[in-house]
């Protein structure tokens, strides 16, 4: 027998079936709203992924720093470009993973990056084993390389800020943002984030200081 309207109305009011839609809509929202909910963490892309497994998003990392800010640590791993031109939080260190140069790369079609050789040497001088460090970079795939190094020798508490600075590139094909990173990251997540520069907050091999 088919349903009238009334019947669906009677049972839409029914005090149970509004709660149970009440709990579906806020799951949904809240696996939606950046990007990564937690179910989606067990689906992090092989690139972001660490041998720590220990992942924060953007929003969490903040939420994270502000607790304790005495205790935990924001590490950015971008180029110091990226760092100084594209914003930064204004918490966190750069210790770049790699620096940029002017070589072009048919290949990967943009200019190339080099290694930081001492990268771990100078996150050492910072941070010691009992600091919390959550690692940021553009999007989440410098900064697990970075993780990982770090790991290797004795950290063993950092976290991957999974969407980055910038957050993921929208990919739909019909929309106006496409191929734009316009998808979480800490600054889609409104966080607070600066242009403004703290020198000392910035660290580099001391060869590179001295070129001219």
């Amino acid at each position: 027998m088919a349903l009238t309207y009334n019947d669906i109305t009677v049972k839409y009011n029914d005090t149970s079936v509004k709660l149970i839609l009440s709990i579906f809509f806020l799951t949904s929202l809240t696996h939606v709203y950046n990007g990564y909910g937690q179910e989606a963490k067990s689906e992090i892309p092989k690139e972001k992924q660490t041998v720590l497994g220990l992942y924060l998003t953007a929003k969490e990392a903040y939420e994270k720093w502000q607790a304790d800010p005495g205790k935990v640590k924001i590490l950015d791993v971008r180029t110091p470009e990226e760092y100084i031109f594209i914003g930064h939080a204004e918490m966190a260190w750069n210790i770049p993973l790699a620096f940029q140069t002017y070589e072009w790369d048919a290949t990967k079609e943009h200019y190339s990056i080099k290694p930081n050789p001492d990268f771990v040497d100078l996150v050492k001088d910072q941070f010691g084993p009992e600091d919390t460090i959550l690692v940021i970079c553009r999007s989440g795939g410098r900064s697990a390389r970075a993780i990982n190094l770090l790991a290797e020798s004795g950290f063993n508490n950092i976290y991957n800020i999974i969407d980055g600075m910038e957050g993921d590139m929208i990919n739909h094909p019909e929309s106006l943002y496409k191929g734009k990173r316009m998808k979480n990251g800490w600054k889609n997540s409104e966080l607070p984030w600066t242009y403004q520069i703290n020198p000392d907050k910035m660290k580099f091999p001391e060869e590179l200081k001295n070129i001219p």
